[in-house]
């Protein structure tokens, strides 16, 4: 105890704040039987810091006064992970009875964390009280593990701890795993989640996790879907994992049908989260019903979230602009303008508002269309010109607000009803070009990529994705030139690809109704 008080002191020198040593020196000096120099040094810590937890546990254990350790209960607000950080703090130092006492405090405030009942297991092995280790560990494995991760380097030695004297618990492998799939030791993860699902073949979340490291980590979709589905068997009330699936699905093309029936199956979770709730929206879009997809998005208040830009809007002007197009086809003008004019101002209960500069040439192309059919000629030519301005260059789409080429596509279309043709001309050739310049280009995403174009679950594959934006670029192209059979043997090609490809579905539809406009 001399020797580890000259060296705190030492260390007090180079940091005299570092709470830390603080703690350390007040319990050597407990240890060493100074009491009244401890209980110095305490008010001279509290005066620096008086949310000095662990020395205000000190101070209790100095006095055993009741009151003490009331108050520091209420300061660290039952929080289960602050008691582990300071239990911690004591087990570095070898103090495992008190690492052991303030955990167990921790415990009685919240009963819920079983990562608090690993490291106590831990601690009692290192006191050399085995029985009541096992018997911490035993309490861990029973209990659930929803909104628990182990993320604490220290939990890779407690929950080895307790692997190697609970053979069977299956929840001690799941946290490892997901300690090691954090800190990107993929195999490693791996190895425990197959452990814990052999143990527990009805642990449906770390089947779940085992279908993320097997499609993202070893390229294996088919494993990845067997183990996802079994886990929303195991539970058909997790919303998380039906929207994952229905991801998966997605990404493995399954057709919209498919999609659709399984979401209709399952409202009440489909009705619980945003994203859920918009992919059935954006599933009856494809499927062209349009109205049913209107009615579903004006009726629920979406809430932004990370990832889901523009997801809603696009979906909300897709469905008035299809429609649109329907009651102009239908010769019905007038409606097609009042559903147009909806497109101008975003409703609150979308969650987002119109950024600046929002580029709207198909919007503006279709309500000239939509003068034109009422012969008033001059105002179509009024949103025709606005239809054909904008950015001319196309681009790689990675992020929502990047300009997708259907705006140069419908610039062209508006250039064409000026009789501008060699400008028309220009911005569909413009289209071809760089879809045939970049097909072979090598994709990469900055780390701090937000906002990219579907939910970051499922790794996807970068370069066919530029690939079937490439295509699309070129059969945009080609249907703008009238060469509707190249165009439809290339939107043909990609919808083989991606079965849900928005663009190439409703181009297809334009080529087959739309293109008399």
């Amino acid at each position: 105890l001399v020797s580890a008080l000259e060296f705190i002191d030492k260390s007090l020198i180079r940091n005299w704040h570092n709470h830390k040593a603080r703690t350390l020196k007040v319990a050597i000096l407990r240890l060493s039987k100074k009491p009244k120099q401890a209980l110095k040094w305490i008010d001279e810590s509290l005066a620096i810091d008086k949310f000095n937890f662990s020395i205000i546990f000190e101070k209790y254990l100095i006095t055993s006064d009741k009151n003490i350790l009331t108050e520091l209960n209420h300061l660290m607000r039952g929080n289960t992970h602050n008691y582990i950080e300071f239990s911690l703090d004591y087990a570095a130092a070898g103090l495992y009875t008190e690492a052991i006492h303030l955990l167990s405090e921790g415990i009685k405030s919240d009963n819920t964390n079983p990562l608090a009942y690993y490291f106590l297991g831990y601690f009692e092995t290192k006191n050399n009280n085995p029985e009541k280790a096992i018997e911490n560990f035993n309490k861990a494995k029973t209990m659930n593990a929803n909104g628990v991760f182990a993320y604490r380097i220290e939990a890779i030695t407690a929950l080895n701890t307790a692997i190697s004297q609970v053979k069977d618990d299956a929840k001690a492998h799941y946290h490892l795993g997901n300690l090691w799939y954090d800190k990107k030791q993929y195999t490693k993860a791996m190895h425990h989640w197959k452990i814990s699902r052999d143990l527990d073949s009805d642990f449906p979340t770390v089947r779940r996790n085992l279908a993320l490291a097997y499609f993202n980590k070893q390229n294996n979709a088919k494993k990845a879907l067997l183990e996802l589905e079994k886990a929303f068997t195991l539970d058909q009330c997790d919303a998380r994992i039906l929207m994952e699936l229905d991801q998966l699905y997605k990404r493995l093309n399954y057709s919209i049908e498919f999609r659709l029936e399984l979401l209709d199956k399952y409202k009440t979770l489909v009705d619980f989260r945003d994203d859920l709730y918009l992919e059935k929206c954006t599933l009856l879009n494809l499927k062209g019903n349009y109205n049913e997809a209107l009615n579903l998005i004006e009726k629920r208040k979406f809430h932004p979230w990370e990832g889901g830009e523009g997801k809603v809007i696009g979906q909300f002007l897709l469905s008035l602009t299809e429609l649109a197009k329907i009651a102009i086809k239908n010769g019905k003008y007038n409606e097609a303008i009042k559903l147009l004019q909806k497109t101008k101002k975003y409703p609150e209960n979308l969650g987002e508002g119109k950024l600046y500069g929002t580029q709207e040439n198909d919007i503006n192309y279709w309500m000239g269309c939509a003068y034109h059919g009422l012969n008033n000629h001059q105002k179509a030519i009024v949103f025709w010109d606005k239809a054909s301005e904008g950015l001319t260059e196309p681009s790689a789409v990675v992020f929502y607000n990047d300009q997708q080429p259907d705006k140069i596509f419908y610039q062209g279309l508006a250039l064409l009803k000026l009789n501008r043709v060699d400008e028309a001309k220009d911005r569909f050739n413009g289209l071809i070009k760089y879809g045939k310049n970049h097909q072979n280009d090598i994709i990469k995403i900055d780390y701090f990529a937000v906002s990219l174009p579907d939910l970051l679950i499922w790794e996807d594959d970068l370069n066919k994705r530029n690939k079937i934006h490439c295509k699309y670029l070129i059969g945009l192209g080609n249907l703008g030139l009238g060469y509707i059979k190249k165009a439809q043997e290339g939107f043909n090609t990609i919808l083989v690809l991606e079965s849900s490809h928005m663009g190439a579905l409703k181009h297809m539809d334009y080529i087959n109704i739309y293109k008399h406009v």
